[in-house]
């Protein structure tokens, strides 16, 4: 079974974690609504005060932002604003312990939820560890985890309407002149020159820079059409890359284009994070055929 699930509710993403704790309700609910137990496991400091809440994170650097009290049940819920999003802890009596329902309605949209789903999975078992007075230490692998999660919700794919290929990645919050210098291979091109190899694919040779924009903008010809990506940063969505084919009559399909970006695209994610790796052949292939299925 899943340990996370993405769902649509009302039009808006909405992520769902269950985590079931040996301890009875009564003392979860202290660790889930008291700021004094949420500095255990929580990632933010949290202050409380008539129905309204700030949250702070260890770097005064950065603004954690703000909300308020939604819904305070207790001992069974507690909801509330954090920025755009919404946060609501249930929990249900059962043998022995307890179950946790976490849901967070995410306001920026669902595009950072792999990283969310690792992020709260983390925190809950911080919480467990706490819980049972045991020493916790967060796992150093984000990039399997997240990864896992993108391909479970389908935050992975690509996109096809009227001949124009899209796909948009979250890339958690790495900086914007980090992820352009891994784009361009750490040499920024000017426009008419030859963009660079980094910013093409297995199935796309780049051409000709058209528009170039340091760090968010970089637009080429290519034999088998235009390509653009886009890059773009925000404190609380974090740093998304979008990246837009328009397919001509060339020398690629659609499906392998899909497949060949969803490949570089994945490559790129894992460069930030830390891996560098090869050029998955076999994999490109499955990928071009499982698109074949919904775009031929």
């Amino acid at each position: 079974m899943r340990d996370a699930r993405l769902e649509t509710i009302d039009g808006k993403p909405v992520l769902r974690l269950e985590r079931r704790f040996a301890h009875p309700v009564s003392k979860v609910w202290r660790a889930v609504s008291e700021p004094a137990e949420l500095a255990h496991w929580f990632p933010a400091e949290v202050e409380l005060e008539n129905g309204r809440m700030r949250f702070a994170f260890p770097d005064p650097a950065m603004d954690a932002g703000e909300g308020r009290v939604l819904e305070l049940d207790p001992p069974r819920v507690f909801a509330f604003e954090w920025n755009e999003d919404v946060l609501r802890f249930e929990l249900l009596p059962e043998p022995g312990g307890c179950l946790l329902v976490l849901t967070q309605v995410i306001g920026a949209g669902p595009l950072g939820a792999g990283r969310n789903a690792v992020g709260w999975r983390t925190c809950l078992e911080a919480l467990d560890a706490r819980l049972g007075d045991r020493p916790f230490t967060a796992p150093a692998d984000l990039l399997g985890p997240i990864e896992r999660h993108v391909r479970e919700f389908g935050l992975d794919r690509g996109e096809v309407a009227d001949g124009r290929i899209r796909f948009s990645r979250d890339l958690v919050w790495r900086p914007l002149a980090e992820v352009w210098a891994v784009l361009t291979g750490g040499a920024t091109p000017a426009v008419s020159d030859t963009a660079p190899e980094s910013a093409g694919c297995s199935r796309v040779r780049p051409g000709p820079v058209v528009v170039v924009e340091e760090p968010t903008l970089l637009e080429f010809d290519s034999s088998s059409g235009r390509v653009r990506w886009e890059l773009s940063s925000d404190p609380v969505g974090g740093t998304v890359v979008t990246l837009t084919h328009v397919v001509g009559d060339g020398e690629v399909s659609v499906p392998a284009a899909l497949a060949a970006w969803h490949v570089r695209l994945d490559l790129l994610f894992a460069a930030l994070l830390g891996e560098e790796r090869p050029w998955p052949g076999e994999g490109e292939n499955g990928l071009a055929a499982d698109y074949a299925v919904i775009h031929n």
